[in-house]
């Protein structure tokens, strides 16, 4: 169905070919006529092809519809109406190459009036329906230029009330959202004032000198450095709060580390002392 489907649209004829594979004649066959450059060109240019083993359900009844008798059997139809078709030329046993070329023109030059006249009324069909198409096109174009004007001059009408009513809400939402950020960061900066003065509390005063007091130097990435003595049983989260009390930094998630040996205190070190984590009697930590 679908080679005839093609054989119609393209206005060609189509050539069958139905294979037996038992029969002796088939493997020369095939070789030397269906292989043969000058009939496989002139297959390809002029017909839609199609071939079939009879051993299968298409292959057997398309034999059986054709009435072959006798292989190799070649065939040359041509569609007609209600998925039938006509059947034009046989070519039935051990046929040359030339002897083919010779049956395929001839049978294409005696149908080539029936293609052509098929041909031009397809054309005529088609101009004429697009024809009726460019009409009902041009007339539709005027409706809708029609609609399009009057769509638009009140879609202008309701864009200029929009605006406004959008140019009025927007206004007020920047004045909103400038008093809510105005009030968030007074608030961010009251929490982080809270936040530094309880972590200053807890660290309590800064010890003397003494031979169980670590001195800890701490290096920001502005170059700023700040300096403070703990007690050698202070926690590594003591020199963390120790930072966090000074508001030189923004961020709220950093580490310290040591450059020599480099070693990061993170969250898994911070419960240990600075005796325990190494640090006394004097460290120096980069943040």
């Amino acid at each position: 169905m679908d080679a005839l489907q093609r054989s119609r649209n393209s206005f060609k004829l189509l050539f069958v070919y139905l294979h037996s594979p038992d029969h002796p004649d088939s493997p020369v066959f095939c070789e030397r006529t269906l292989c043969s450059e000058a009939v496989a060109a002139f297959v390809n240019e002029n017909f839609v092809a199609w071939g079939a083993d009879i051993r299968a359900s298409e292959g057997f009844k398309m034999s059986n519809s054709l009435k072959a008798s006798r292989f190799p059997f070649c065939a040359v139809v041509m569609p007609t109406t209600n998925q039938r078709i006509a059947l034009l030329q046989q070519v039935e046993g051990p046929t040359s190459p030339e002897e083919m070329l010779t049956m395929l023109q001839k049978v294409l030059e005696e149908s080539s009036p029936v293609l052509v006249a098929a041909r031009l009324d397809a054309e005529e069909r088609r101009n004429n329906m697009r024809l009726r198409e460019e009409q009902d096109a041009a007339y539709r174009a005027a409706l809708e230029a029609d609609q399009a004007r009057e769509r638009q001059r009140r879609e202008e009408q309701e864009r200029l009330e929009r605006d406004a009513a959008e140019a009025d809400q927007k206004r007020k939402e920047e004045e909103e959202a400038h008093e809510r950020a105005a009030r968030e960061a007074a608030e961010k900066e009251a929490a982080r004032a809270r936040m530094r003065e309880q972590k200053a509390l807890s660290l309590g005063d800064e010890p003397e000198k003494g031979p169980s007091v670590t001195q800890v130097l701490v290096r920001f990435p502005t170059g700023e450095r700040k300096e403070r003595r703990f007690h050698s049983t202070a926690t590594i989260q003591s020199v963390y709060d120790y930072v966090d009390s000074l508001g030189c930094i923004e961020v709220e998630d950093y580490s310290l580390v040591s450059n020599f040996p480099r070693v990061t205190y993170g969250r898994d070190k911070q419960s240990l002392s600075l005796k325990e984590a190494g640090l006394h009697p004097q460290a120096s930590l980069f943040v």
